[in-house]
Order: structure tokens, then sequence, then C-alpha cells
């Protein structure tokens, strides 16, 4: 409840909320909302020259160059994306809790094996390494997903490796230790509650990272495979028509940048409120 009156509190963040929340009600609703099936190609759907309609009465925001609804594909091209945001950044923010945690509470060999690692992983760039994992496995919306999280849970791993180090000095964990209390205990009622609101605005904010690149990854054509619809791969679809049909890039686009620009606006207020200390930072 706290959190909620904070973010109420917030111009910004609430816009960016509503965002969200419009995106993912479209989503969920594309079946009843959609006017067309999105890989139909209608009849009507082309120019007598074969060329894409533009934004009208009948197709809202034009159709592509198969004639499908571009409306359409772009509410169940939402279901792709934010899947593809939630689940991959999920894993990410799972996998670098896990390995920040083991790295920052074991310390000696074993703890720095683990970080040096995933310094190793950070040392790639992740745009690179998502295009060639992406190159060797088999493209589907499960597998762009993993791909995702394996090169996005780095930074989540160091953040959370820094929190754990400063955390395992503290007196209460300290005091446990004298206690007897067993590593188990120390980790799951003591070190990660404190790491949650960390994990909270990662998940968060991640999703907008996610997101632009799984839109990138469809756009250069190893992400979401056709028919089946991404925001991404709509662009890549219709990129040889910018000039002639720019609709057909700029709504993609713009649906895009919306959501990312929605997720950070609500990651920046949630990180404010949940940690007062990173108030202000970029």
């Amino acid at each position: 409840m706290r959190v909620l009156k904070e973010l109420s509190r917030q111009p910004a963040a609430l816009f960016g909320l509503a965002i969200v929340l419009a995106v993912v009600i479209l989503a969920l609703a594309a079946p009843l909302i959609a006017p067309y099936s999105p890989d139909e190609q209608m009849f009507d759907g082309l120019t007598l020259e074969g060329a894409p309609i533009g934004p009208g009465a009948q197709f809202w925001l034009g159709t592509d160059t198969l004639g499908r609804d571009l409306f359409s594909r772009l509410l169940y091209g939402a279901r792709t994306s934010l899947v593809i945001g939630i689940v991959a950044n999920g894993v990410a923010v799972a996998i670098g809790l896990a390995i920040g945690i083991a790295g920052g509470y074991l310390r000696g060999l074993s703890g720095n094996l683990i970080m040096r690692f995933t310094d190793l992983m950070m040392a790639f760039p992740a745009l690179l390494l998502a295009i060639v994992l992406a190159a060797l496995l088999k493209p589907s919306l499960w597998i762009v997903a993993l791909v995702i999280a394996l090169v996005n849970w780095v930074q989540v791993a160091r953040i959370v490796y820094t929190e754990t180090r400063g955390l395992s000095e503290r007196d209460f964990i300290l005091a446990e230790r004298a206690l007897g209390a067993g590593h188990g205990r120390i980790l799951f009622l003591h070190i990660l509650p404190h790491l949650m609101p960390t994990a909270i605005v990662w998940g968060t904010l991640g999703i907008a990272t996610t997101v632009l690149l799984e839109a990138t990854l469809s756009f250069l054509g190893i992400g979401v495979q056709p028919p089946q619809p991404s925001w991404g791969n709509i662009i890549f679809e219709s990129q040889s028509y910018f000039q002639a049909a720019p609709w057909l890039v700029f709504f993609p686009g713009a649906v895009i940048l919306l959501t990312a620009l929605a997720f950070n606006l609500v990651g920046d207020a949630l990180r404010d409120i949940l940690d007062p200390t990173q108030r202000g930072r970029g």
C-alpha cells in the first residue's frame, strides 16, 4: 500500500504505470479487440498495384506487405513481446540473485571464481553474445527468451554480490552466526529479504531492456520467427517499404519506444521508493 501511495504522488510514474497497464490489457484482450486475424491476408488489403494500404477507416493503422491488418498484428505482437520480456527478465533476475548471493556470501576461492566468471560474461557485448546464441539455436519464442535471460543476468549478479558482501558484515548477521544459525537460515531469513527491493526494481527496469533486445533480435531476423508476430519482426518484414509505407515502421517502433519508456519510468519510481539512497541516480 505504501508503494502504491508513493507512486500516486509521482506523475511520471503514474503515466508509465498507465501505459504498462494499457499494453498488458490490450495484449490479453487481443483476440477480443483485434478486428482481424493477425495472419489473415485479405483480398482488399493491398492496392491494385500490390502495395500496402495506408491507415484509414477499414484498416486503422494500415496493412502490411502481405495485406494483413497492422493493428491486429501489433496487438498480438504485444503478447509475444511481453511474454518474452517478463519471462526472460524473470529468469535473468533469478539467475543473477543466485549467482550474486553465492559469490558475496561464500567468499574465498569459490566466491572469487563465481565473480570472475561474472566478470568474463560482462566483458562480452550483450547484443553480440545474444546474436551468437540465437544463431546457434533454432529461434523460437522460448529460445529467444532463454537467450536474452542468459545475457542479462550479469548486471543483477554484480549488484547483488556487492549488497550481499555488505550485508554479510552487518552486526545482525554476525550475531546470528555467533548463535549458531545455519547458512540456510541466514541466507533465506536475513539476507534474501534485504535483496528483494533490488530484485523488484531490476525486475521492472529490465523488462524495458528485454523488450528492446527482443525487438533488435527479431529485426535482425534471428528472433521470433514469422508468421508469429512480434514488434521487432513486424519492422523486419517491412523495412524495405520504409519510404513507400512509413506507417509499417513508425507504429511498431512507437509502441516499442513507449513501452520501454513506461517500464523505465515505473522502475525508476520503484527504485526511489524502495531504496531512498538511490534517489536521483540514473
